[in-house]
Formats: C-alpha cells, sequence, structure tokens
C-alpha cells in the first residue's frame, strides 16, 4: 500500500515531478492538440522536475540528515561511513531516518539514566569507603596519642591501649585486603583452581573453624535433615570455602541468641547442585534485599559497626560464585530469618 510517510528521496521526487508533469503536458495538448509534442513535454518536464528535485533534496535535506548522523555517532567518518551516507543513507526514507534518530535519543537516556545511577553508587561507595577507613584510624590516633601523653608509663591501661591499636590495625589490614580480593575479581584477574568435592564435607570444615563463634551465642550449626547425601561439584574448592565462611560468619553475628544455622544442598538437575545458608535470625527488610550485595552496604549502619567486619564480604561472595558463571541470591523476612543461597556446577567426570 501507498504511504506518504515511508517514499524514499527518489519516490518523493518522482511523484512531485509527475505532479508538475501532469497538468503541464494536459494543458499543452489542450492548446496545441498534437499527442506526441503533449508527450514529449510530459518527458521533458518531468525528469526535469524529478533531476531537480532530487539534487535540491539530496544537496539541502539530506547534508543535513548526514550532518546528524554524525553528531549522533560522534566520529569522524571512515571510508566504509562515507559509502554509507553518499549511497545508503540517501535511499532511507525521512520516516526511517526519524526512526534512527528516536533510537538513537533511546539509548542515550538509557546510558545517561546508568550514569547517574552509577554517579549516585560511586558517592555512596566513596562516602563509606572513608568512613570504614576513619574509624580505624581515628581509634589508632586516640591510643597512640595516649600513650604519648603518658599512658605508656602505666601498666594498667598501656597493654590494654595497645591491644584495642593491634585490633584496629588487624581492622585496617583486613578492609586492605578484601579491597584487594575484589577488585582482583572485578578485574577477571582471580584465576579458578576448580576440583571436585563433596560440598558437605566442606560445610562441615567450614562449621569446625566458627564453632568457638558460634558456642559464644549458643547457636547450633547443623545440615538439614535430607540433605546428608554427599553431593559432589566442581569448583575452586578455597573460594567457595571464603565464599561458605562469609555466609556462616554473617550468620552467627546477626542471629540470635540460642539459635540455629542450617545448611542444605540439593540437585537441581544433572548439571547444577543449590547450596543455602540459612538462619533464624532478625531478617533483612525487603527494601535492603536489592542491594545487599554492594560493597559496603548495610541494612543497619551502627549494629553492622558494631559486630565489625569490612562491609565487603556478601560483595565479595557475590564477585567468586559469578566468576564460577553461576547464581547467588537471598530471601528474607523480618523475625522470620535469612536464607542465602548459591549455585555451582555439578562434579566433572
Amino acid at each position: 500500500m501507498f504511504s506518504a510517510k515511508n517514499l524514499s528521496p527518489q519516490q518523493l521526487s518522482a511523484t512531485t515531478a509527475l505532479i508538475i508533469a501532469l497538468p503541464i503536458s494536459v494543458g499543452i495538448y489542450y492548446f496545441e492538440p498534437v499527442f506526441w509534442i503533449a508527450l514529449i513535454s510530459f518527458f521533458i518536464v518531468f525528469f526535469g522536475s524529478f533531476g531537480l528535485i532530487l539534487f535540491m533534496v539530496q544537496q539541502f535535506v539530506y547534508r543535513k540528515i548526514k550532518l546528524i548522523y554524525k553528531l549522533i555517532y560522534q566520529t569522524k567518518a571512515s571510508k566504509r561511513e562515507e559509502f554509507y551516507y553518499k549511497n545508503i543513507l540517501p535511499q532511507k526514507s525521512i520516516d526511517e531516518v526519524r526512526e534512527d534518530v528516536e533510537k538513537w535519543a533511546r539509548q542515550k537516556g538509557t546510558e545517561i539514566e546508568v550514569l547517574q545511577q552509577n554517579e549516585i553508587y560511586r558517592k555512596e561507595f566513596l562516602q563509606n569507603l572513608s568512613h570504614e577507613l576513619k574509624t580505624p584510624i581515628f581509634a589508632i590516633q586516640g591510643y597512640v596519642d595516649t600513650l604519648l601523653n603518658g599512658a605508656l608509663e602505666n601498666p594498667t591501661v598501656n597493654k590494654k591501649f595497645l591491644s584495642s591499636t593491634s585490633r584496629n590495625v588487624d581492622r585496617l589490614v583486613n578492609l586492605v585486603d578484601d579491597l584487594d580480593e575484589i577488585s582482583r575479581l572485578e578485574g577477571g584477574e582471580q584465576l579458578l583452581y576448580t576440583e571436585n568435592f563433596v560440598i558437605q564435607d566442606l560445610v562441615k570444615e567450614v562449621y569446625d573453624s566458627l564453632t568457638l563463634k558460634a558456642e559464644a551465642k549458643q547457636i547450633r550449626l547443623t545440615i538439614k535433615k535430607g540433605c546428608e547425601v554427599p553431593l559432589t561439584v566442581n569448583a575452586d574448592k578455597e573460594k567457595i570455602r571464603q565464599v561458605l565462611i562469609n555466609l556462616v560468619d554473617n550468620a552467627i553475628k546477626y542471629g540470635k541468641q540460642n539459635g540455629l544455622i542450617e545448611a542444605s544442598a540439593y540437585k537441581i538437575d544433572g548439571k547444577k547442585i543449590l547450596i543455602e545458608i540459612s538462619d533464624d535470625g532478625a531478617g533483612i527488610a525487603e527494601e535492603h534485599l536489592g542491594r545487599i550485595f554492594e560493597r559496603f552496604y548495610r541494612t543497619d549502619t551502627a549494629r553492622s559497626r558494631k559486630v565489625g567486619g569490612s562491609g565487603l564480604g556478601l560483595a565479595i561472595c557475590k564477585h567468586i560464585i559469578e566468576a564460577h558463571r553461576q547464581v547467588i541470591h537471598v530471601r528474607s523476612a523480618i523475625d522470620v530469618g535469612t536464607t542465602f543461597g548459591f549455585t555451582l556446577r555439578s562434579k566433572k567426570d
């Protein structure tokens, strides 16, 4: 079906030339009723008008459109692009050009939104990093100044202050180590040394390493009934150990007194195994769940800093699991508890 909206420059020129030539040739035939004279007049006017209109459209309209395309792509035209501008672009209808410009505008709009979100994230990250660094640095500065101002000679306080200084130095070292770790993970610099191992055995090893922390809050560390059957995964064992330590350690920190931490493992299909760490602690509010894996993001700033940690543990977990080309997720409800789950590839034969 004919549509004036989708006319190319050639079609537009031909249509306009036809509209001009037809009445002129009819007029000539009316005053000089010789068919061949009217026909020749029609062709002369038609082709003359067609050439002139096409030239004007290409020279004035499409030269402007060519500039628009160059501004859109913000680049100096290569030979290939010049060929496009000279041969392909003029074949496009104005409507198609409009669609290209609208598509570009939508892409730029999306890019601006992403940049704005990244800017907000960058500001939050720098603010959080500054706070994480200032807290132990100011503590160290206070203890050292006190010791230099005479407390060093007081045996009842000097050891206590030096121990506190040492703890804050350790906190700084751990923070720097975590930042270095996450930078390598994000940059893809960390190599994975995959092997087959039983995931329940690794969970038990992690439980053993965190037993003292759990006993301090009388929290039981168990493997869910029905999930004792050994499941073999193929992954970087030490990296997955790090993930499990972070998840179980968080569950202990934010778990309730006399609580329960339960690990489970399930076969999803022949290729993947789902591992979950669940607790019956305070839970996480729904509005925080979408950002829980961000660096330094804390659901309760005061409480989180009181229990310690760099604020990078979950971000590191996310990057480790994604480096395995798998996914990690969280489910939680206030006063019910939290479950972190991630998938791993089944054993490799």
